[in-house]
Parts: structure tokens; sequence; C-alpha cells
């Protein structure tokens, strides 16, 4: 069975945990070898808060080809940081050959 995890600081995660996804609160060393372990294990979606993932954006890419798991950046309780959107677009133009998100 593929589960769901979320990794970002404590207070931007825990309310994941009343959808019954796994939560794993940690700080960007830790959600380095979480993501690796959890990779590893039947997660097929990981989310991450923009926060981590702009300070471990090297691992986060070795699984930008993979089929799973789908990481997908999510805001933190901080706010956006624009990374997650800028992800999609680049998947998005990618696929179908322009960037159809921009909306100018």
């Amino acid at each position: 069975m593929h589960k769901i995890a979320v990794l970002g600081d404590k207070e931007s995660v825990l309310g994941f945990r009343a959808l019954g996804l796994d939560v794993f609160p940690c700080n960007s060393d830790e959600a380095k070898k979480l993501l690796t372990k959890l990779a590893k294990e039947d997660y097929s979606i990981i989310y991450v808060t923009e926060q981590i993932a702009v300070k471990i954006k090297t691992e986060i890419d070795k699984y930008n080809n993979s089929i799973t798991p789908a990481i997908i950046l999510i805001p933190s309780k901080e706010g956006s940081l624009g990374v997650g959107m800028d992800n999609i677009r680049i998947r998005v133009e990618r696929a179908v050959g322009a960037d159809i998100l921009n909306g100018k």
C-alpha cells in the first residue's frame, strides 16, 4: 500500500496528521536523511515545505525523473516562497511545450 508523508517544521506539518498522512517534523539536516529513507519505502507522495526544500534541493532533484515518490512543495506556516509554483510551471512547460500557467 502506498503512503503519503509530509516533511517540514513542526508547526507547519502537524495539522496533516488529522488527514491521516504520516508527518515528519524535521529541520533541513534531518529532512535529507528522511527523504532518502521515505523514497526507499512505500511512500508514493512526499510533501515538503518550501523552506526545507530550498535547503535540500540537491536531494529533491534526484527524484525529478522518477515516477515515485512524487515530491510536492507546499508553503509552511511562514508563507509561500513561490518555489512550489515555479516547479509546477517548469514541469507543465516541459510536458506541453509552452508556459500555460504564466498568466501574462
